[in-house]
């Protein structure tokens, strides 16, 4: 009877010999010596592989010829104490059974591949190096943030994925349609460049569901998010966080702009302003606090191979004092600034990267909460101020720009309904809303934290695209 397979991570880590083992993974490498073979096995379970003793004639006539780089393997033997240099442990292969071969034509037989060539084949690379390292604190963070929401008395709560809001009335949506692709009210037929229309606005027939009627007896999309749903719990179960997909049909090819993304949306009633940058930074801190402590290894390879200096940034970020300033302070730091800009910092109009960059990049060093800011340029919903403010802010970080953006919300029916009038829109479409204020209404607060973003701030890669396994941006639907 073989023994049950054991992942590689924990192998790495055991404390003594071990006389049976059972591993399974893809072979990264193979180096060939007199009477027998050197074969570098991962498994996904950590950066780090597990170094295989294959003896000559074990696998028979055929010999190692499948086991070549990208081939699953099972191996079975005594993990042993190394005779090599940099690894503690070993496995004396005694069976070797070849799963899934690969052949010469593998993609990934190079130990570096750039970004852009690996985009190209992004169902393959997640078994390099820096992609499995991604992913696997892509998970960590996942469970991160679940841990610091609870810890702090909030629940999980799941908003609608299909929606007939826009929430901030920016018209992004992408519409929900019923039918086949290119058949009777159904979803458009992909374009010349091999992607499906984005355009929310483009009107269906009545099977369709985008207009006029249709599936849903309204127009219907997919979620930009679910903060308004969430208000709504959170003014009756206190303290609640949403983490799901969101979607934007924005046609934009920048390196901070995905089609589809994850968000992190708590709402928690009785918060102020001040409470929830409050929670914004210890919600910051406490995810990458975990990231140092439980994701050491692979924070190390972006330390090495993609931002210098990585580790030594975020650990001087859990002990740095975080600025907040007022949207009027930045505006005077930005126009008084020697720098030079594309776009001119003025007041009533909002921030732009290349702003916030300069703000937390080179003026503060460091994250900075900027707040208050004209009501001209924030949506319907936040609270207004004297002066002509809302109680917004957003929390700018270095390397990222805009990490967070929230806001206290407006609580009081006779202010929120005519801003909704300033802004054109009709009360009767949100009579829902409307209701969490006319029966039991309290000031509450909440935000927006992308998690891309955030993955982004932690490893210093550059593109959106390559912190999710399968991005999705315009003209690419491939996978």
């Amino acid at each position: 009877m073989k023994p049950a397979p054991i992942l590689i991570a924990s192998l790495l880590k055991s404390e003594s010999p071990l006389p049976s083992v059972l591993v399974r993974g893809w072979v990264k490498t193979r180096r060939d010596a007199k009477g027998f073979s050197f074969v570098e096995l991962n498994d996904g379970s950590s950066l780090a592989s597990l170094q295989i003793i294959v003896p000559e004639g074990l696998l028979g006539a055929e010999g190692l010829k499948d086991v070549s780089t990208g081939a699953a393997l099972e191996a079975e033997g005594e993990l042993a104490a190394s005779q090599g240099k940099g690894q503690k442990w070993e496995l004396a292969a005694r069976r070797l059974n070849v799963l899934g071969p690969a052949g010469p034509d593998y993609p990934l037989q190079k130990k570096r591949h750039s970004d852009e060539f690996l985009r190209e084949k992004a169902h393959l690379r997640a078994r390099t190096n820096k992609f499995g390292a991604v992913f696997r604190l892509r998970s960590l963070c996942s469970y991160a943030v679940h841990t610091f929401f609870r810890d702090r008395g909030f629940l999980y709560v799941h908003t609608p994925i299909i929606t007939g809001n826009d929430c901030e009335g920016a018209g992004e949506l992408f519409s929900v349609t019923t039918g086949r692709p290119g058949g009777e009210g159904g979803c458009p037929k992909p374009d010349s460049a091999g992607a499906a229309s984005a355009n929310a606005s483009a009107p269906a027939d009545r099977k369709g569901g985008a207009a006029g009627g249709g599936f849903f007896g309204k127009p219907a999309g997919l979620t930009v998010s679910g903060q308004l749903e969430a208000e709504l719990l959170a003014l009756a179960l206190g303290r609640v966080y949403t983490f799901g997909p969101t979607f934007r049909a924005e046609n934009s090819n920048t390196p901070r702009h995905a089609a589809e993304f994850w968000m992190i949306e708590p709402e928690a009633a009785f918060f102020d302003l001040d409470d929830d940058m409050d929670l914004a930074e210890d919600f910051v801190k406490s995810v990458v606090s975990t990231a140092l402590r439980e994701g050491a290894e692979d924070l190390a390879l972006f330390d090495s191979f993609v931002e210098p200096g990585l580790v030594s940034r975020l650990e001087e970020l859990l002990t740095a004092g975080w600025a907040r300033i007022r949207y009027s302070e930045a505006v005077e730091i930005l126009s008084s600034s020697k720098a030079s800009f594309d776009y001119k910092p003025e007041y009533g109009s909002d921030l732009q990267t290349e702003h916030e960059r300069f703000l937390c990049d080179v003026h503060f060093k460091g994250p900075v909460f900027v707040s208050r800011y004209p009501a001209s340029i924030k949506p319907f919903y936040m609270r207004q101020e004297e002066g002509g403010t809302v109680g917004a802010m957003d929390l700018l970080v270095p390397k990222v720009g805009e990490l967070v953006g929230g806001s206290q919300r407006e609580e009081r029916m006779p202010l929120l309904l005519a801003r909704m009038k300033e802004l054109g829109l009709d009360p009767a479409a949100y009579w829902w809303y409307l209701d969490s204020r006319r029966w039991g209404g309290a000031p509450h607060s909440g935000f927006g934290l992308g998690f891309e973003r955030l993955l982004m701030f932690l490893t210093g890669v550059s593109n959106i695209r390559d912190v999710i396994p399968f991005p999705r941006t315009p003209g690419n639907l491939e996978f």
